[in-house]
């Protein structure tokens, strides 16, 4: 005796938050990336710095004009404002990247609360189909001894 198939009544709230969650997921692998092009941007940044230095110490035991000097040496200031920023545009990523780790956690608590609900309404669906099953056994079997004890 088949009874009715059971039917998750938030199934469709289960399934937005699965979405959900996996666009977390998306989010969070793409401030990854995020970051390690901020790394990296960084490391060129700094091996900007050690060349325009590495220029200037080799300036230094050579003979030339104060113009190339002063150009060297600007070329140095802006190498290290340029690593500056590099270095706070990685920071705002990385805050970015905890910031979608906490959106991911989030949304796979919400799915997670779904998924056990709708386990423990399975669970009770099929108790009460096998409660209504043992019912309609018991029922047939009361009735066969009534007959034979006619």
């Amino acid at each position: 005796m088949a009874g009715p198939s059971f039917r998750f009544s938030l199934e469709r709230v289960r399934a937005l938050r699965e979405r959900h969650e996996d666009a977390a997921k998306q989010a969070v692998a793409g401030a990854m990336m995020e970051c390690a092009r901020g790394e990296q941007q960084v490391q060129e940044a700094a091996d900007r710095i050690a060349r325009a230095r590495e220029a200037q110490l080799n300036a230094a035991s050579a003979p030339v004009s104060a113009t190339e000097l002063l150009a060297r040496q600007a070329f140095l200031e802006r190498s290290e404002r340029a690593h500056r920023a590099t270095q706070e545009d990685l920071a705002r990523r990385e805050q970015a990247l905890v910031q979608r780790r906490r959106e991911l956690t989030e949304a796979a608590r919400d799915r997670q609360a779904l998924e056990r609900l709708k386990e423990a309404r399975l669970l009770d669906h099929e108790r009460e189909q096998a409660r209504i099953e043992a019912t309609a056994l018991d029922e047939i079997a009361l009735n066969s001894f009534r007959r034979r004890a006619a």
